[in-house]
C-alpha cells in the first residue's frame, strides 16, 4: 500500500467513525493555490470552481486564486508544507502532486498534503498534422520502428504527464520516437500545426482550436470507451467519432489525468468534510457540466477510498514507466 493511499484511508476511517463533526466554515479568505501559471488547465479548473462556489453562496468567505506553478507545480506543494494545518488553503493540481517526488528531489513529499477530491479526468489523444500520412496510431508507431529516433513527438514538459505517455507507447510497442518538450499544451498544438513535430499527445481542449481550423486531426484517445457525443468540431467529426487507441491496435486501454484538490496535511476532519461537501455541490451544478463539455473532460467526482484506489493505480503505473526509463530520483 502506498503512503498516499494509507493517508487517504486513515482520513476516511476517521470521518466514518465520528458521530457528527461540529460544523466548520472558513473564518477568513480562502486561498486557491494553483500548481500552474495563469491561463493553464489547472488555473481554469480552479477558477471555474471559485466562480461556482462564490456565485451560488456555497462558500461565503472570499476566495483568492494564487498561481504557484514553478517547478512543474512543486512550488504550490511546497507552499502546502509551509502552511501545515491551515484550513484556509486549498491546493489545485493533477497527478503531479504524487508523481513529481518520484522523478526529482524536492522539498516536499506527498505526505505534506491531504487529498480532498478529484473532480474530472483529462483525456489524452494522439494528434497529427492534417496532411500527415499517418491514418492510425499504429501507422505512426510502425514508422517510428522503421526509423528509430527520427520522428519528433511533441509534448508538454520533460518527465511529466506527456513524456510519460510517449514513453509508455514506446515501451508497449517497441517504437522509438524523438521526444520534443515544450512549455505547455497550447504551445505544443501550435508547433504541431506548423509542422515542427510529426505528432503530439494533448488534451482535447488544448488542440481543439487547431482541429477546428483544419490544421491538425486526432488519431485516437487513450480511454476505455469513446468520448461523449458532441456537436461536430471539424467537418462532420465530433469527439465521439474519435476511436480509442485500443480500437486501433495499441494495447494501452487508458491514460487519464485527474484534476485534484488537496489540503495541507494536519487539517481537522471537519475541514475535509466541509470542502468535500462544497466541491460535491460544484460537481452537481450546471456550470460545472458546461465546463466539462467545453473542455471535453470526463466527469469523475472521487473522494475517500475511491480516490485512494485511483491514486494507487495511477501512481503504480507511472512509476513502472519511470523505472524503465531510468527517471526515478535517487
Amino acid at each position: 500500500m502506498t503512503k498516499t493511499k494509507a493517508g487517504l484511508l486513515a482520513a476516511t476511517a476517521l470521518m466514518l467513525a465520528a458521530p457528527a463533526w461540529a460544523e466548520w466554515a472558513p473564518s477568513r479568505p480562502v486561498e486557491f493555490v494553483v500548481a500552474s501559471g495563469a491561463g493553464g488547465g489547472t488555473d481554469n479548473f480552479a477558477r471555474t470552481i471559485q466562480a461556482v462556489l462564490t456565485r451560488d453562496g456555497i462558500v461565503e468567505s472570499p476566495i483568492v486564486v494564487l498561481n504557484k506553478g514553478g517547478g512543474s507545480g512543486a512550488e504550490a506543494f511546497l507552499y502546502a508544507r509551509q502552511n501545515e494545518g491551515d484550513p484556509h488553503k486549498l491546493i489545485f493540481g493533477t497527478n503531479n502532486v504524487y508523481l513529481l517526488p518520484h522523478v526529482a528531489k524536492l522539498a516536499y513529499t506527498v505526505e505534506d498534503l491531504q487529498p480532498v477530491a478529484a473532480l474530472a479526468l483529462d483525456e489524452f489523444l494522439v494528434w497529427v498534422k492534417a496532411d500527415s500520412p499517418y491514418q492510425t496510431v499504429m501507422d505512426l508507431v510502425n514508422a517510428a520502428k522503421d526509423a528509430p529516433g527520427t520522428i519528433p513527438f511533441g509534448g508538454s514538459q520533460s518527465k511529466d504527464t506527456d513524456e510519460t505517455l510517449v514513453a509508455l507507447i514506446e515501451q508497449t510497442t517497441g517504437a522509438d520516437f524523438k521526444y520534443v518538450p515544450f512549455n505547455g499544451g497550447g504551445e505544443v498544438g501550435v508547433q504541431l500545426a506548423g509542422g515542427h513535430v510529426a505528432a503530439n499527445v494533448n488534451n482535447p481542449n488544448e488542440n481543439a482550436g487547431q482541429w477546428q481550423a483544419g490544421a491538425i486531426r486526432p488519431l485516437c484517445v487513450f480511454a476505455p470507451q469513446r468520448m461523449a457525443e458532441s456537436e461536430p468540431v471539424s467537418g462532420d467529426m465530433g469527439w465521439h467519432d474519435i476511436p480509442t487507441c485500443k480500437e486501433q491496435g495499441l494495447e494501452i486501454e487508458s491514460y487519464q489525468m485527474p484534476r485534484t484538490v488537496w489540503l495541507p496535511a494536519g487539517t481537522e476532519p471537519e475541514v475535509l468534510a466541509y470542502y468535500q461537501d462544497a466541491l460535491k455541490k460544484v460537481a452537481e451544478s450546471q456550470d460545472w457540466k458546461d465546463y466539462l463539455a467545453k473542455t471535453s473532460q470526463s466527469a469523475s467526482f472521487l473522494t475517500g477510498e475511491e480516490l485512494a484506489r485511483f491514486i494507487e493505480t495511477s501512481e503504480a503505473n507511472a512509476v513502472k514507466v519511470f523505472e524503465a526509463e531510468g527517471w526515478t530520483a535517487q
